[in-house]
């Protein structure tokens, strides 16, 4: 356990002999050195688009909330576009695009507001809760840049009950329907590695320490439940877990561990410090570092979607594509040095390529009423 923690840290160093690099942008110099060669792996970037990146993408993600207030009621939605480089904000009025603009962020036009998208997908939500959603529907997302609530169904599988969904999902708002397969909670069996188990029988990952303890999927263990890390040694328990629903624990230490604000990189790339919490607009790249298939990257690809489980749905998860497999569970999502979420579920693996869903961090943490451990 103290091997571990020291080897985390360990990251720190390396961070900071990495600020002396002038080829690195502020926000490249911020984060783990190995976060730009992973970046350059995954999204198919050389060192300096991805330096590149990474700067542009802070500046969105701090532009986002001003952007929003400045298109008030016209606001269609946001979105990171890489080609661009800078946030992108849809407004439903062109009156409102100079002042968009002003706020930093690049205006387009946009058939509805994300207040009505927003309100669809509620309504939505609502109806499948009073009647659960076939198990052929995948999910349902609010897509500022298709204009509509996209429903996803899996491959080939139509039929009575899922065109009911549909009628009912249309009387909401406008709805596209798309093709994906069915996601599942990403849990496993013990087995050797880096993991933390719950009851002896399950592996999961953590996500992100917090005050007191740590966060992750709730799908991992239920309140009560007692947790062993990687060495065998008694960590803690679960002092709250929800699943289906939401998907998020809270899970207090004890026995001698201690917190501390990293994302392990498995030697793939260098332990990342968590400084933060800012949320990464839809098109920003992220991270993901799991004790089965250890750090991988991609882009975010929605926020706010329902992913229906076999287990029931879920609800405000965010959609990436970056892969992961059974015991990647609860670990960390993470945009250069601020925390995202933890891994909940998906479909694919790390072979072949696929989708995964997180449950977005702050939302955890309100919840729990913990804050995050940061550097």
């Amino acid at each position: 356990m103290r091997r571990r923690i020291a080897l985390a840290l360990g990251g720190a160093a390396v961070l900071t002999a990495s600020l002396a690099s002038a080829s690195l942008t502020p926000a490249a110099a911020q984060a783990s050195p190995g976060l730009i060669a992973a970046m350059q792996r995954d999204l198919g970037l050389t060192a300096a688009q991805a330096s590149a990146r990474l700067t542009q993408e802070m500046t969105a993600t701090r532009v986002l909330p001003g952007a929003q207030r400045a298109a008030g009621t016209a606001f269609g939605g946001a979105w990171f576009d890489p080609a661009r480089g800078k946030l992108v904000v849809g407004v439903t009025d062109p009156g409102a695009a100079a002042a968009v603009r002003q706020a930093g962020a690049e205006p387009v036009a946009a058939r509805t507001s994300a207040a009505k998208l927003d309100a669809a997908k509620t309504a939505i939500d609502a109806s499948a809760k009073a009647e659960p959603a076939p198990a052929a529907v995948s999910g349902w997302r609010a897509d500022p840049r298709a204009g509509s609530v996209v429903v996803t169904v899996r491959p080939g599988a139509r039929g009575a009950d899922v065109d009911a969904f549909l009628a009912r999902a249309a009387k909401a708002g406008p709805v596209t329907v798309a093709t994906a397969p069915t996601a599942e909670p990403f849990s496993a069996g013990t087995v050797g590695g880096d993991p933390y188990y719950i009851n002896g029988n399950t592996r999961c990952s953590i996500g992100f320490s917090v005050q007191g303890g740590f966060v992750s999927a709730g799908h991992c263990g239920g309140a009560g439940s007692s947790v062993v890390g990687w060495d065998g040694s008694w960590m803690g328990t679960f002092a709250g877990s929800s699943f289906p629903g939401n998907d998020y624990s809270f899970i207090r230490i004890g026995g001698g561990w201690w917190t501390a604000p990293v994302v392990l990189g498995w030697g793939t790339v260098s332990d990342a410090l968590v400084r933060g919490s800012w949320v990464a607009p839809v098109g920003t790249s992220v991270c993901r570092s799991g004790s089965t298939t250890h750090w991988h990257c991609g882009t975010v690809e929605g926020l706010n979607e329902t992913v229906n489980y076999a287990q029931g749905a879920v609800y405000q998860m965010t959609r990436t594509n970056v892969c992961a497999e059974p015991g990647d569970s609860g670990g960390s999502f993470i945009t250069g040095d601020q925390a995202q979420g933890v891994t909940s579920g998906g479909w694919g693996n790390c072979s072949s390529g696929g989708e995964t869903w997180f449950q977005p961090v702050n939302e955890i943490l309100q919840t729990f009423g913990v804050s995050l451990v940061t550097a």
